[in-house]
């Protein structure tokens, strides 16, 4: 009985293990990008211009805030768990396009195959229904070492 009990507590020790060390949103601190482009970050058009984005504190690692270099501006949105099928060379945001329209896809930091996806919008969803063929677009960013 004991032999079963330890077992039993082996194996929920594990999977509880190998469960958290599975994909996670990866992004460490804060990342900044030059974005050449007009894009949507969740529900929110933006201008090109630089960017800082980060994983929002107490949440879980499920929002992200992306605000401009300038302060004017900051947006929140939803991102779930993310894995590339390779570690990506260069910390990156990479961005659905649909015709001339891009929208903020994932974030991720070199090295790390794990990262964040950023959860679709309506509008994005329905740009995907009305037949836009979707391209991907990288930009390369690079984290951040000290506070704004």
């Amino acid at each position: 009985m004991r032999k079963q009990m330890l077992m039993s507590l082996i194996g929920i020790s594990l999977l509880v293990l190998l469960g958290g060390s599975s994909a996670r949103a990866q992004v460490i601190g804060e990342v900044e990008a030059k974005i050449p482009f007009n894009f949507y970050a969740g529900n929110t058009r933006l201008p090109a211009g630089k960017y800082f984005i980060k994983v929002l504190d107490d949440s879980s690692l499920s929002v992200m805030e992306i605000s401009s270099a300038n302060g004017r501006t900051s947006v929140l949105f939803d991102v779930r768990d993310s894995q590339a099928n390779a570690n990506p060379p260069k910390d990156e945001l990479i961005f659905d396009k649909y015709g001339n329209q891009y929208f903020l896809a994932k974030v991720y930091e070199q090295g790390n195959k794990y990262g964040s996806a950023v959860e679709e919008s309506r509008y994005e969803k329905r740009t995907a229904k009305d037949g836009a063929k979707a391209e991907t677009r990288s930009v390369p960013c690079r984290r951040r070492s000290a506070k704004r």
